[in-house]
């Protein structure tokens, strides 16, 4: 787990407590963390922020909130640019001005999902959806406040709770002999539990740097795989441990075979070179995620 060396003596609020990465956060900073689930604030009320922030003092804030109804943003658009691009301005402007380093998560869905090659943080945007029209537009809002920030985009986030891709296969795997399973989008899933180590450790070194290396940075597990490949290692891992499955076959099929309001991007690969050279994070295999999760579920 993460290094608790002390980089402030004031809190960690920690918005999104209640959601993967944001549970994991929490976890890991113990009692250094104050956590705010979307019960506690309302992210679309602004002066509710500003006064959580005024009441809390702390000495950092990451925002692992957001709206992430892929598909229903398309009819929501208004609400979900509230909560994945006002809010994020409101956060990091409060903290530009207190001089409170910002972190914030970002997403794959930014990019066009064209081509196969990994996508770089000065790669265009171009998103193709309304939930990555309102993350980019949070992204843009964080970086014109011009205080000490980092925003990691991330992809295809999972945990051992909650509702995710992982205990979708898991519920499904013990309910049907026959999953299709869409297998022409490419990415790394990626385990919070590693997505808020990498965080903390990437906080720390950014703290201890003589100039507070702002800016985007890719963060996901490496490797690259399908959803159609994740659910099977998924499915391999659960007969492993001895589960009782009824699942029999895995049937790939393409994106078009599986219609979905909002259109998703099938190349989702991430480049961490720059997180890499300006951290030195190397986050393990989502292979390797994917088993620790495994054993703590």
């Amino acid at each position: 787990m993460h290094n608790q060396s002390s980089t402030t003596t004031r809190p960690y609020l920690i918005f999104g407590a209640s959601g993967q990465v944001g549970g994991a956060l929490v976890r890991q900073l113990g009692t250094r963390a104050v956590g705010v689930s979307h019960q506690a604030v309302d992210l679309a009320n602004q002066a509710a922020i500003y006064s959580l922030l005024d009441e809390t003092e702390p000495g950092v804030v990451i925002n692992a909130a957001a709206y992430t109804q892929v598909d229903r943003a398309e009819q929501e658009e208004g609400q979900a640019r509230a909560i994945n691009g006002e809010a994020p301005r409101v956060l990091a402007h409060w903290c530009a001005q207190h001089s409170v380093p910002f972190v914030h998560y970002s997403t794959d869905y930014v990019y066009s999902g064209e081509g196969n090659a990994a996508w770089r943080e000065d790669s265009p945007a171009a998103p193709i959806n309304a939930y990555g029209r309102t993350k980019l537009f949070g992204d843009l809002a964080v970086a014109e406040a011009d205080g000490d920030w980092l925003i990691f985009r991330t992809s295809w986030v999972y945990d051992a709770h909650g509702k995710n891709f992982l205990n979708t296969i898991i519920r499904l795997a013990k309910e049907r002999t026959l999953l299709r399973i869409v297998a022409d989008q490419q990415g790394a899933p990626s385990y919070a539990e590693d997505l808020a180590d990498a965080t903390l450790t990437s906080l720390e070194r950014a703290l201890a740097m003589p100039r507070f290396p702002s800016g985007v940075y890719h963060l996901c597990n490496r490797g690259e795989t399908n959803w159609h490949e994740f659910a099977t290692a998924i499915i391999e891992g659960l007969r492993e441990r001895g589960e009782a499955l009824t699942v029999q076959t895995i049937e790939p099929i393409a994106s078009s075979d599986y219609p979905t309001p909002a259109k998703r991007p099938l190349n989702s690969r991430l480049s961490l070179d720059k997180i890499h050279s300006v951290f030195g994070i190397e986050p393990p295999h989502w292979r390797s995620g994917l088993a620790r999760c495994l054993r703590e579920r």
